[in-house]
């Protein structure tokens, strides 16, 4: 995985996965890309990517820390950006 910020073209394909069918998640996510969306590397990327491949309400609860990743699945990547969403303004 790459440090790279990722270019144009994947960033918006990258907004257009990540909208949800929970206003709530939406939010998280909407606040994050205001404040990453510029920054955002392709390994933070990837880590949204896994993110987003959970149910809105297995999201939800990570998002509001009812619950911690786990399993297999769990990266790094994944920890970080979890880490950047739940940071508040």
């Amino acid at each position: 995985m790459s440090d790279a910020l990722i270019d144009e073209r994947a960033l918006s394909k990258l907004k257009w996965r990540c909208r949800r069918g929970l206003l709530e998640n939406d939010l998280f996510i909407e606040r994050f890309f205001k404040r990453y969306e510029s920054s955002l590397t392709e390994r933070q990327a990837e880590g949204l990517r896994q993110l987003m491949d959970l149910s809105d309400n297995d999201l939800m609860d990570l998002l509001l820390a009812r619950k911690e990743p786990e399993g297999e699945s769990v990266t790094p990547e994944l920890l970080e950006v979890l880490g950047m969403l739940r940071t508040p303004l």
